[in-house]
C-alpha cells in the first residue's frame, strides 16, 4: 500500500476557471479532510460537456477559482475522522451528486454537481465527504472507473428507471457518440433489450453494431425514420438528448404505451408537438437528469454484475495536457469518454 506525505508538497495542481472563458492549471492549497471526509489521491478524471460549457461561459451560475471536473477515481490516503478510517488505502470512485435530497422523484432545490459551484475532480488531490465515495468496481482500472459516474448515473436513471426498460424491449438510442448515450446503449444491451442507435457517423454506427446493436441509422438521411420503423416494427423506449422537432419523429415510431425519455435539448424546442398521436397511443414524454444516490449505488451493482466497461477514447492524456483534451471535446467527433490520468 502506498502512503504519500503530501504535507511537504508546495505545488499541488488543479484545473480551475481563472476568468470567464479561460481555464488553466493552477497551484492550490493542500486539501484538508474534515470530520467525515477523506483525502483522495486522484488517479484519473474524465471530462464532460459541462466542463467545456463552463470554459466557454455557457453554464449557469459560473464562478471563478473553482476546480472543474465531475468524474474521478483515486485512492484514499487520509481520513478526517476515525469513523471513516476504513476507507484509507481503498480504491474509490466519486459520486458527483451534491445534495440530491431525499426524494427519488427529482433532485432538491439545493442540488448541484461536483465541478461548479463545488470544487471538482480535476485536481491532484481532493477532500470529499466519505458518503460521496464508493469502492471502485473490481473489473475496472482507474481510467475506466473515472469515466463512469456522471454519464453512467444519468444513463441508468434514463433507461432503467424513467424508461422502465424490460427484457426484449425495442430501444432506440439517439446520437450514439455522446457519453450518456453510449452508457444507455451498453445498459440496454446488458439488460437483454433489442437496441438500435442513430448517428451521423458511419464509424460510430458500425462501432455500435460491433458491440451488440441490432442496427444503426444515419439521422442525416431523410429516409432514416422509414427504415427504422420497417426494421424495428416500432420502439418501446427512445432515449434522446437533442429534443427539437425530431421528438415528433420519435412519436411516430413508438409502439402503444411507449416511453420517450430525454435528458437534454440541444436542438431546442419542437415547433409543435403531435399530442393527438401521443394521447391516442398512450405515450409518455419523460424528462430526466442525473440520478439519486440510491440509483448511483444500483448503477454500480449493475455495472459490476454485467462487467460493463465504459467506452474510453484512445487518447488518454496526462493531467498536464487536460486543456488539449478539452480542445478535442470542443472539436467533437470522438468515440468514448475523454479521460486524463495523474500517473
Amino acid at each position: 500500500m502506498e502512503y504519500i506525505n503530501i504535507k511537504t508538497f508546495s505545488e499541488l495542481k488543479a484545473l480551475q476557471l481563472v476568468e470567464p472563458g479561460n481555464v488553466d492549471i493552477v497551484e492550490v492549497d493542500r486539501p484538508v479532510a474534515q470530520t467525515g471526509e477523506v483525502l483522495i489521491k486522484m488517479k484519473a478524471a474524465a471530462l464532460n460537456r459541462r466542463d467545456q460549457w463552463i470554459r466557454e461561459g455557457k453554464y449557469p451560475n459560473i464562478q471563478t477559482n473553482i476546480t472543474l471536473g465531475s468524474d474521478g477515481s483515486g485512492e484514499v490516503i487520509e481520513a478526517g475522522s476515525s469513523d471513516v478510517e476504513k476507507w484509507v488505502g481503498k480504491k474509490v470512485i466519486i459520486n458527483p451528486n451534491v445534495k440530491w435530497g431525499s426524494s427519488s422523484k427529482a433532485q432538491s432545490s439545493e442540488y448541484s454537481v461536483l465541478g461548479m459551484p463545488v470544487d471538482g475532480t480535476l485536481a491532484e488531490y481532493m477532500a470529499v465527504d466519505a458518503a460521496r465515495i464508493a469502492p471502485q468496481p473490481e473489473h475496472l482500472n482507474a481510467v475506466e472507473a473515472a469515466a463512469l459516474p456522471l454519464g453512467g448515473l444519468t444513463a441508468y436513471r434514463a433507461i432503467m428507471k424513467q424508461g422502465n426498460l424490460q427484457p426484449n424491449n425495442k430501444v432506440l438510442i439517439s446520437g450514439f457518440g455522446g457519453g450518456v448515450a453510449q452508457f444507455a446503449f451498453q445498459f440496454g444491451v446488458a439488460a437483454g433489450a433489442e437496441v438500435y442507435v442513430t448517428s451521423s457517423s458511419a464509424e460510430k454506427i458500425q462501432s455500435a453494431v460491433d458491440m451488440g446493436a441490432k442496427m444503426g441509422f444515419n439521422y442525416k438521411e431523410e429516409s432514416w425514420p422509414k427504415k427504422a420503423i420497417t426494421y424495428s416494427k416500432g420502439f418501446d423506449v427512445v432515449i434522446d438528448s437533442a429534443g427539437g422537432d425530431q421528438i415528433n419523429t420519435f412519436i411516430k415510431m413508438m409502439k402503444p404505451g411507449g416511453r420517450i425519455v430525454f435528458y437534454g435539448a440541444t436542438n431546442g424546442l419542437p415547433a409543435k408537438l403531435d399530442m393527438y398521436r401521443m394521447f391516442w397511443n398512450q405515450l409518455t414524454l419523460q424528462g430526466t437528469t442525473m440520478g439519486s444516490d440510491g440509483e448511483f449505488t444500483e448503477m454500480l451493482k449493475f455495472v459490476s454484475k454485467h462487467k460493463i466497461k465504459p467506452i474510453v477514447d484512445k487518447d488518454v492524456r496526462l493531467f498536464s495536457e487536460v486543456k488539449q483534451s478539452l480542445d478535442q471535446m470542443r472539436e467533437g467527433d470522438r468515440i468514448g469518454k475523454l479521460v486524463v490520468r495523474f500517473f
